[in-house]
């Protein structure tokens, strides 16, 4: 039976202990590489012979976009599995979009977490929405605002409300900072507000990140 070696990728060192002991008891499973940020998930998958990357989104120093981004061109055989708290509906086909294999949401019961990198593993492509926790409906009339942002509008914006500057933001996209200033514009109008504190309130109600 060949074994699947895996790479975790979260900022949280009990979470990547206790998936690293959930995984490593999982017949036909390794953890060959750990990385608490952004940039030790690049290094790790340049350095490591590894199948599946379980990826945290909100990584320090280079997030966790940017990484599924990065690794989808420079590494496109190694599976991501996206494993976050946040909202499936609102980020599950944007993490397709940038080639992720398959998206569990951190609610659900970790075998799920298990099953999914199984299959990745495996060369299947399961639902990004796998076992996605249920959530009510929204009600409202038409798209909300942010659905109107470009992907690399997005992109910034998830920076933005998740605290990093501007010029941090230009270094991880390879922009100047006047493009960034520019997109930072853009999604203000966009979102009808007028400072990034009102962007962060925006991204909170709308369940985008962690209040």
């Amino acid at each position: 039976m060949s074994v699947l070696r895996v790479i975790i990728a979260d900022d949280h060192a009990i979470v990547r202990s206790g998936l690293r002991e959930l995984l490593s008891q999982e017949e036909g499973l390794t953890v060959v590489a750990e990385a608490a940020d952004g940039r030790e998930a690049l290094r790790a998958a340049a350095q490591v012979e590894a199948d599946v990357l379980v990826l945290d989104l909100s990584l320090p120093k280079v997030s966790g976009h940017e990484v599924l981004r990065r690794l989808t061109k420079d590494h496109p055989s190694l599976a991501v599995v996206v494993f976050t708290m946040m909202p499936p509906e609102q980020y599950a086909a944007r993490m397709a979009a940038d080639g992720a294999a398959a998206f569990v949401h951190k609610g659900q019961p970790l075998d799920a977490l298990i099953r999914a990198v199984r299959a990745v593993g495996a060369g299947q492509r399961p639902s990004l929405e796998l076992d996605a926790p249920a959530r009510p409906a929204r009600v409202e009339a038409g798209a909300a605002p942010h659905d109107a942002l470009t992907r690399r509008e997005h992109q910034v914006f998830l920076r933005l409300v998740q605290g990093e500057a501007v010029s941090d933001i230009a270094a991880e996209l390879d922009l100047s900072v006047s493009t960034v200033s520019t997109y930072v514009g853009a999604i203000k109008a966009k979102l009808s507000v007028r400072s990034v504190a009102e962007m962060v309130r925006y991204a909170v109600r709308e369940g985008l990140v962690e209040g």
